[in-house]
């Protein structure tokens, strides 16, 4: 059960690093852009990859 609690905050952290890539186009700051985008890929690869493990068991 703990698992599933981990990958939903990471997903969570995704999110909101998806918020910030949209603020970032907006404001063109190329380098806090990277990081975001950056961010939003491996939280969102990692909390789906958690979700998937712990429904499949």
């Amino acid at each position: 059960m703990g698992h599933i609690v981990l990958g939903i905050l990471f997903l969570l952290v995704a999110l909101l690093a998806v918020v910030s890539v949209v603020r970032q186009l907006k404001y063109k700051n190329i380098l806090a852009l990277l990081f975001s985008g950056l961010t939003a890929v491996v939280f969102g690869f990692f909390s789906i990859a958690t979700i998937i493990s712990e429904i499949i068991g």
